[in-house]
């Protein structure tokens, strides 16, 4: 017996191909402001790249892609890194030179998935800082290091939170840049009336608590010339925004929304989740506190108290899609009444409302009964009596009290 040994190509440094002619080199730099300094850093990084690879005899210069003033942590806001990524993909790069881990991205999965992506496709990353070639070092350094750099992220992330928590304790405007009716100064942080705008706010208010509807009202604003503080035409939830507003009635609310996270950057209304902080009497106000718990009276009474006693942290979604939508609870157990539609597909169709719970319930109850149906051992038993222990038990697992 003979054994012939074929040896396997070597791909580590490229096709053959590739290692015949020069590398098609990019880099990629990426600064997170557009301070001064950083702004230095980031001409600095595409001189050096450009000398760089230009410079070697082996490379082809293909360029330097540059994200100025853009965070590390999202993919999608980085325009050039996309590029470079989707150049990599056409098959017009080998391999693409960064500065470090954290300069390439702050997120962990990012790195991975990119790094692996360009790697199925024989493409290098090489970080300067690190020394790391992703075609010849493995992936656990390359993870330690991406975690540590968005560890970083977080740990910012907290300083910066534990900074405006302690503004807003000291009343301080945190996010504020102003809003129709009041003009805001950055040197001294404080608010003042612009009567131009006021007037609009006033009449806003008067037409409100006079009845007139949100979109009655941007109807006659527009008819009227006038434009929001962007420019832009009046529709009803910006009427809705200067009647939700305190500020004019000369307090302010700080900490209406909260980010989530560092990495994903989502923002949402605060229901609770995390400090708020009221500070009465703040500003000169443009309206009466009178005229504007009126307004707050009219605007519950028309959304039919929907967002009255919002559990902290509970999210409810309201849908206005049809006349009845979340305005009609069960008569059993206090739940909402959901549109539905029977037999849809026939000449039997009818439209119903039909309790949320119930719903549920009668999903369960079916898929106990289905699974019972199934089951050998209860053949002896009089499934009738344990259907109908089980449907007892799964009501009563619903009832709150």
């Amino acid at each position: 017996m003979e054994i012939e040994l074929i040896k396997a190509n070597d791909f580590s440094e490229g096709s053959a191909r590739k290692r015949a002619e020069r590398l098609r080199v990019a880099a990629y730099c990426r600064v997170s402001t557009d301070d001064e300094d950083q702004i230095k850093s980031y001409n600095s990084m595409v001189s050096y790249y450009t000398d760089l690879i230009q410079s070697n005899k082996d490379w082809i210069f293909v360029g330097v892609y540059a994200d100025k003033a853009i965070t590390g942590t999202k993919i999608d806001k980085r325009d050039e890194f996309q590029r470079i990524i989707q150049d990599c993909m056409d098959g017009k790069i080998d391999m693409i030179i960064a500065k470090s881990i954290p300069r390439f991205a702050r997120n962990t999965l990012d790195t991975l998935k990119y790094v692996r992506m360009l790697k199925e496709r024989n493409i290098a990353v090489y970080f300067e800082v690190e020394k790391i070639n992703t075609l010849k070092d493995g992936e656990f350094l390359i993870t330690i290091l991406s975690s540590v750099a968005q560890q970083e992220v977080e740990n910012t992330s907290a300083n910066v939170k534990k900074g405006l928590k302690m503004k807003m304790k000291r009343g301080e405007l945190v996010g504020f840049q102003g809003c129709l009716g009041y003009d805001y100064d950055v040197a001294t942080k404080s608010i003042s009336i612009n009567e131009e705008g006021a007037k609009v706010v006033r009449y806003i208010f008067e037409r409100y608590v006079a009845g007139a509807g949100s979109t009655m009202i941007a109807r006659e604003l527009n008819e009227q010339g006038i434009m929001t503080i962007k420019g832009n035409p009046w529709v009803s939830s910006s009427v809705m925004g200067i009647i939700n507003n305190e500020k004019y009635k000369g307090d302010i609310l700080l900490g209406k929304t909260f980010t989530v996270d560092p990495i994903s950057k989502r923002r949402l209304e605060n229901l609770g989740e995390v400090d708020r902080y009221y500070i009465h009497n703040h500003h000169e106000p443009i309206i009466s506190e009178e005229m504007f718990a009126r307004a707050q009276e009219i605007r519950s009474r028309r959304n039919g108290n929907r967002k009255h006693d919002v559990t902290p942290g509970k999210r409810e979604k309201f849908s206005r899609q049809y006349a009845f939508s979340c305005l009609l609870e069960c008569g059993f157990c206090g739940g909402n009444l959901s549109r539905r539609r029977w037999h849809s597909n026939s000449k039997y169709k009818k439209t119903i409302w039909q309790c949320v719970k119930a719903t549920s319930l009668q999903r369960r109850i079916a898929d106990f009964k289905k699974a019972l149906s199934q089951n050998e051992v209860l053949e002896e038993f009089d499934r009738g009596i344990f259907e109908s222990i089980i449907e007892k038990v799964i009501v009563g697992g619903y009832d709150e009290n």
